[in-house]
């Protein structure tokens, strides 16, 4: 119990002087994550909202395979971003391989389903009022679509607040396609996990301080943004 107390205080200290391992993983793992999911949004809602508003052969399977795609080990989705970015892979030449462009890649391949099923499920259970009332007004194509993400909105930010929980606090695809690399690919996740086998408890603790801090907050804008949709 001791040394989780003197780790703790350690860590703080770590925190408050701005250790430049501890903060440069932070701000790594923030940015990466925030592009992954900020290009995972752009094509998982589009995706989400034209599987749950037209229909086509396979559809189901589509739909299907998306949602199982959400519980796929992120040390999976590592390998398959490892194969893509090797330098025998198909996007070898691109160089992303032990880069934290690369780490995005993989985060995206992580974050995509879950904005898509999410998504797909909340326009799916929209009131049928609503698509037939912009039919009948003649809205556009864009106009729509505008409109199914405005009454589906809430469902979508919790797609976007999951899919960031997720990729901020992933490690084997940052593990297996940044490398672990000092100051250059690390996060926070993969930080921790060294800095607890090199025996520097305190800074494994700050960056898990870290994890715990951007988690409460996550979880507290889905609380206030579901009290709002209720209002």
């Amino acid at each position: 119990m001791e040394m989780i107390l003197a780790g703790i205080r350690e860590a703080i200290h770590l925190l408050i002087s701005g250790d430049p391992l501890v903060w440069d993983a932070a701000w790594r793992s923030i940015w990466v994550s925030s592009t992954a999911v900020f290009i995972a949004t752009i094509l998982g809602v589009s995706i989400g909202t034209f599987l749950a508003r037209h229909r086509f052969p396979g559809k189901s399977l589509v739909v299907t395979l998306f949602r199982g795609a959400m519980g796929v080990p992120t040390v999976l989705i590592g390998l398959i971003g490892y194969a893509l970015l090797a330098r025998q892979g198909p996007l070898g030449i691109l160089e992303l391989l032990y880069t934290s462009w690369g780490i995005v890649l993989g985060e995206v391949l992580l974050a995509l389903p879950i904005i898509v099923s999410l998504t797909h499920g909340g326009i799916k259970n929209l009131d049928q009022r609503i698509p037939e009332t912009a039919l009948m007004l003649g809205a556009r194509p864009l106009q729509r679509w505008s409109t199914y993400l405005s009454e589906a909105r809430l469902a979508i930010t919790l797609a976007i607040l999951t899919a960031f929980a997720r990729c901020f606090t992933e490690l084997g695809i940052a593990m297996m396609v940044g490398g672990n690399l000092k100051l250059k690919t690390r996060t926070l996740s993969t930080s921790t996990t060294l800095e607890t086998a090199r025996g520097e408890f305190p800074r494994a603790v700050a960056m898990s301080l870290i994890l715990l801090l951007i988690a409460i907050l996550i979880t507290v804008v889905i609380a206030w943004a579901s009290r709002e949709e209720r209002e």
